[in-house]
């Protein structure tokens, strides 16, 4: 079977669901297919953004996906605790898989399910659904969007966590989340808890590990979250929802060339190394995918959008090899602690990957934060 379309999506996550609804919005009458391996798209996750980090003409079609607003929010640390006026957004998968859902359900798109991607090429996409049944789809323009399994394997350390939604047996007094809370004990890397007041009786408590090693072992995560909860005197009566990540976070990245496929996501490099907070950068590139037709994406426009992009991404990425051989894993919350000392705007601005010169000199000069160790630059040098 033969299916055409002007745009096919492959994958069904993030940053393709926001390319599914930028183009609803900018081309309502284009046809989009998403072919999606799971039985749903968007998966379990929760993404946040600052605000400010996405364009103003994205904000009609991302105001829906927000399940949670916050006027600011803090951080803590051993020797540094800050509250950040910045304002502060959540999104959720259940609110990205409806949205993406409603905008594909419109004559000539197209979600398909519980389906493999055999081939995607230039301008077509071979899929195989759950049933055998092969489908060509032939598209102006193919965007492949697959995840952090499709990126080339580099060098690279890993963020990973685990996260709990949390009912509790009575209110827990929190107005703001807490970013990162990085008091508790420094343990596989970088540590630190993550908390974001869902309601009065409800929180989202992650904790999450800046390590070497992919290894996660859930049970011990579940059982330090008790800990931080009952320490700060929360009661649980339900675990709501259970969220696991493991996301590189490289030092060296082989950025593929701008050609048909257009590669997205993290296999494109359109991520953030350093934070995993890769909403605003997903929201950027959708943006700028919608503006065009599709058979505009590639030319001069493109390639001068990917060099903006991928100057900033080469600052994150040296950064993250400063992080890991730099300094011993117990030491890696001193660069955070020495960051988070930062003015607010450039915080904000690395959050979103996009730094000025100035706030680039201010994260890499002046006096270095406690722990740089010769020995494991030395040994960080021949990496």
């Amino acid at each position: 079977m033969n299916v055409f379309a002007d745009y096919a999506l492959v994958g069904g996550g993030l940053q393709n669901g926001l390319v599914a609804l930028a183009l609803r919005h900018a081309r309502p009458d284009a046809r989009v297919v998403m072919i999606e391996r799971g039985a749903t798209i968007g998966g379990n996750h929760t993404w946040c953004f600052h605000a400010g980090d996405v364009e103003a003409e994205s904000a009609p079609w991302i105001d829906p996906l927000v399940a949670h607003r916050w006027d600011g929010y803090d951080v803590a640390f051993p020797a540094h605790a800050r509250h950040l006026a910045s304002p502060y957004a959540c999104v959720t998968s259940e609110r990205l898989a409806a949205a993406v859902t409603l905008a594909l359900d419109t004559p000539g798109s197209q979600l398909l399910l519980d389906s493999t991607v055999i081939e995607a090429a230039a301008d077509h996409v071979m899929v195989r659904a759950a049933t055998g049944a092969i489908t060509r789809i032939d598209a102006t323009a193919v965007i492949d969007a697959r995840g952090p399994d499709a990126g080339p394997r580099t060098a690279c350390g890993w963020q990973k966590f685990l996260g709990q939604e949390l009912v509790l047996e009575r209110p827990h007094g929190l107005e703001h989340p807490m970013l990162m809370d990085a008091t508790v004990p420094q343990l596989d890397g970088f540590r630190f808890l993550y908390v974001l007041p869902l309601a009065p009786d409800r929180l989202l408590v992650e904790d999450t590990y800046f390590s070497e090693s992919t290894y996660l072992d859930v049970g011990m995560l579940r059982a330090r979250i008790a800990d931080y909860v009952a320490a700060h005197g929360w009661v649980p009566t339900q675990v709501a929802r259970e969220e696991v990540g493991v996301i590189p976070l490289p030092w060296r990245y082989e950025l593929p060339p701008l050609q048909a496929p257009l590669l997205a996501g993290y296999g494109g490099g359109w991520f953030h190394p350093v934070t995993g907070y890769s909403f605003p950068i997903a929201a950027r590139l959708a943006t700028f995918l919608a503006a065009r037709g599709p058979g505009e994406v590639f030319g001069p426009p493109l390639e001068a959008f990917a060099v903006r992009h991928r100057s900033q991404l080469a600052f994150a990425l040296r950064l993250n090899r400063m992080l890991y051989h730099w300094f011993a894993p117990e030491d890696r919350y001193h660069v955070l602690e020495r960051f988070y000392r930062l003015p607010e705007d450039s915080i904000r601005r690395f959050y979103a990957l996009e730094t000025t010169r100035m706030d680039r000199a201010r994260i890499v000069i002046g006096r270095p934060p406690r722990g740089l160790s010769l020995r494991h630059m030395l040994r960080g040098a021949a990496t």
